[in-house]
């Protein structure tokens, strides 16, 4: 049984979307445990990796608008997680 590759892309594309949706299950159930709208880090790592599997995709498709959209969202994500982790830093070593 042979698969072509366009059905193989097809199922990547899902799994990009499967891994962005899952970002939003993760903070609205960190949101409703606190009781407050809350943004956890784990949202951040879906983001990136749906953004990332999309961005393929995109490539795969030669969508300029789809390509340009996940590129963007993927160097914000990235930067926000790079904020966190070195608040986090500052936090564990005095300055």
């Amino acid at each position: 049984m042979q698969i072509d590759s366009a059905k193989i892309w097809i199922l990547v594309g899902f799994l990009g979307q499967f891994c962005f949706s899952c970002r939003f299950l993760v903070q609205w159930i960190a949101s409703e445990k606190k009781k407050k709208s809350v943004i956890p880090i784990a949202f951040w790592y879906f983001s990136i990796a749906g953004a990332l599997i999309l961005f393929s995709y995109a490539l795969h498709r030669r969508d300029p608008v789809f390509i340009t959209g996940q590129l963007f969202g993927v160097l914000i994500y990235l930067r926000n997680l790079h904020l966190i982790h070195k608040h986090k830093k500052s936090e564990i070593t005095p300055a």
